[in-house]
């Protein structure tokens, strides 16, 4: 037997049986469509509309980038916050280790920048191989900085 289209207006089913089921259910649903538009939730659908475009119009290497980005700046906040709630002490360590996060971060962002398939037009004579070796040896020059900033 087919189910019946409206069970709440059918004599025996057991939502007619218990008074005010429908009045509940439409609270419910009352409280839900406020829920969805609290600020919360519309917070929450713009970003899970940002990542959805996101992933859609981001390719895989540029991904991988902006991955190893979080992780420099999980690196320099852990750092930061090291350093000013346990260790105030040898500050050259510190400050050579936070520009190294910092120098790695901004290299980065500018081979992302480079070879980010958008950015064609800014960069008609970068090839990405091109882009890749500037940033190996940027980053040579800025680690043997840091290290000799040691001591």
């Amino acid at each position: 037997m087919a189910p019946k289209k409206n069970a709440a207006a059918a004599p025996g089913s057991a939502a007619a049986e218990i008074p005010g089921a429908a009045a509940q259910a439409k609270a419910t649903k009352a409280a839900k469509a406020a829920a969805s538009h609290s600020p919360a939730a519309q917070l929450t659908q713009v970003g899970d509309k940002v990542w959805n475009h996101y992933l859609k119009t981001t390719g895989h290497q540029t991904r991988l980038i902006d991955a190893f980005l979080v992780f420099l700046m999980a690196v320099g906040a852990i750092q930061f916050v090291y350093y000013v709630l346990i260790a105030k002490d040898p500050f050259n360590a510190f400050l050579a280790g936070f520009a190294a996060t910092v120098g790695q971060f901004v290299l980065t962002v500018s081979l992302r920048m480079q070879t980010d398939a958008q950015n064609k037009s800014d960069f008609p004579k970068i090839t990405p191989e091109r882009s890749f070796a500037d940033y190996v040896f940027g980053s040579l020059i800025l680690h043997f900085f840091c290290v000799n900033y040691i001591n």
